[in-house]
């Protein structure tokens, strides 16, 4: 540390810390200069305003100051000076005003090596992870380009330079079956920035969703300008990726937009993505007509919405194309669902006219269960009529027996 407060070796490494990190020596010039006043003020055992921390790294220049009060008799030699010994100092010098005294640099390197060293790197520290957040903090649900530093052959996480600073991808957040290779560059998507006590850092991803999104927001300037918008993505991380894009502009093709001329523009997306298949679907707004889309490379002969609040459905394809439409292990029709955000019932056509019996059976039990239900509420009206009615007629007979004399007997004239 004591080394550390040497000029040149002060100013050496806060170049390096530029160099290396990419942290400029402005952004930790604060922290430096407040730790060191910390240190000293603490061996000194005086105020915050009778120590002063200078330091220009464009000059060079590095200068720490006891602050003392010119006075004619010293109470407190920390913080006080006599005038007799402040005129041998400085001729100028008056009772009343203050002056600064100057520490050299051993005397400060012991104070920090005694009292303040920990404060200082902790200032450093705190400096160099402020300037780390922000830069994360701009690349955050971005994607980056990072070079791939190493591979650890037993976990398969990779070791990653992203703009001079360091990031783990982990083997679960790369796209499967890929291999990584010392030296080679890769893109990213940065998914979380997190800061703890000690450092910070980015969580890097290859598997996220919305790195698709990114990619294609990079390679496709429709998207970029807004003209084309991508509504929704579901993804299989290495397999396939099904994307619904829409067109703000009618003379606009969104799925031409994305495709590019001769294709080229997925095709550098899913050399990206290490061949991972990407359909394109159009958006509509009408779920039957998104929910046919979304089932592509299947043919879809009829969209059924069963519950709209429940997002159900059920879809007819042909007898042949059963098989296309639920994929491989049921891929296709869950990232189908997933896009949709709709629950599918596929089935092959030759059941549709059992469907369409089960359906009209269904229909007619819950027009019957209708009709029913309003028959017992109409017999239930009828039912509380007469008790309505039977107070009133009580009360008329009570009223013709005060109207008669007394003692005549009922029925009389």
């Amino acid at each position: 540390m004591e080394k550390m407060m040497n000029n040149n070796e002060l100013f050496d490494a806060l170049e390096a810390l530029e160099e290396e990190k990419g942290i400029r020596a402005a952004a930790v010039l604060d922290s430096i200069k407040n730790a060191i006043a910390v240190a000293v003020r603490k061996y000194y055992n005086v105020g915050e305003d009778n120590v002063e921390v200078d330091i220009d790294p464009v000059e060079q220049h590095f200068r720490v100051c006891i602050v003392k009060d010119i006075v004619e008799e010293v109470e407190d030699p920390q913080t006080q000076i006599h005038i007799d010994e402040a005129l041998i100092k400085n001729k100028r010098a008056k009772v009343g005003t203050r002056m600064n005294m100057k520490l050299d640099t051993r005397q400060i390197g012991r104070i920090a090596a005694l009292s303040g060293k920990n404060l200082i790197h902790q200032g450093i520290n705190d400096a160099v992870k402020a300037q780390l957040m922000e830069q994360y903090q701009s690349k955050l649900h971005e994607v980056v380009l990072a070079k791939v530093l190493r591979v650890e052959p037993r976990t398969g996480n990779a070791s990653l330079q992203i703009d001079k600073n360091e990031a783990i991808l982990f083997k679960n957040e790369q796209i499967p079956g890929e291999e990584m290779h010392e030296g080679e560059t890769i893109r990213v998507y940065v998914n979380d920035v997190v800061a703890t006590e000690r450092r910070c850092t980015i969580k890097v991803t290859r598997i996220h969703k919305d790195m698709v999104k990114r990619l294609f927001e990079r390679e496709v300037p429709e998207i970029f300008d807004g003209t084309v918008e991508i509504k929704s993505i579901s993804r299989e991380p290495g397999s396939r990726t099904k994307m619904a894009v829409w067109s703000k502009d009618p003379n606009v093709d969104a799925l031409g937009a994305c495709i590019g001329q001769n294709r080229s523009r997925v095709a550098s997306i899913i050399n990206e993505l290490h061949g991972e298949k990407i359909d394109l679907v159009k958006y509509s707004e009408d779920p039957a007509e998104f929910i046919a889309q979304a089932l592509a490379p299947s043919d879809v002969i009829r969209v059924e919405i069963l519950n709209p609040e429940e997002r159900t459905c059920r879809v007819i394809v042909p007898d042949h194309q059963l098989s296309l439409a639920i994929g491989n292990k049921g891929q296709n029709a869950k990232l189908a669902a997933r896009l949709t955000g709709y629950k599918i019932d596929i089935r092959p056509e030759s059941q549709m006219e059992e469907i369409d019996r089960e359906e009209a059976e269904r229909q007619a039990a819950m027009a019957s269960e209708a009709e029913a239900t309003e028959m017992e509420e109409t017999l239930d009206e009828a039912e509380m009529l007469p008790e309505a009615e039977e107070p009133a007629a009580e009360q008329e007979a009570d009223e013709a027996e005060v109207l008669k004399p007394d003692g005549e007997e009922a029925g009389g004239i």
